[in-house]
């Protein structure tokens, strides 16, 4: 796969996550979760991703805000260390969860604010 969108979504991929997860998720892959990890890298990541007018902090913000309307913790954890990467503080992560609280539910938000304290935590953030 060589194409420039599959390698933009790659080096995005890799910032945000570290090479280490992202080169081990692709390499990990079977035969059947290939294209989705290959649809995952193109298409998220390396399309939508980089599509203006929204930026990555911008575009991380909403991701986590739809994953806690989702009920997605294992996937909360996954952003949480995307978004600070992408610049995003601790600060606007918990009034991200907030939010979603009064618009998702308190159940969503309880499970989304573990998920992302846990995250903070073993990231030594909190």
């Amino acid at each position: 796969m060589s194409d420039a969108q599959y390698q933009a979504g790659l080096e995005l991929r890799r910032a945000m996550f570290g090479p280490g997860g992202v080169d081990q998720q692709i390499e990990a892959a079977t035969e059947f979760t290939a294209p989705m990890q290959e649809m995952v890298t193109r298409l998220c990541f390396g399309e939508v991703w980089h599509r203006d007018p929204l930026d990555r902090r911008t575009r991380s913000m909403l991701t986590i805000a739809m994953l806690v309307a989702l009920g997605k913790p294992n996937q909360i954890r996954v952003h949480v260390r995307g978004a600070i990467a992408n610049g995003v503080s601790n600060e606007e992560i918990r009034e991200i969860l907030l939010h979603g609280m009064v618009y998702c539910g308190v159940p969503a938000s309880v499970d989304a604010f573990l998920a992302a304290g846990e995250t903070l935590r073993d990231m030594g953030l909190e």
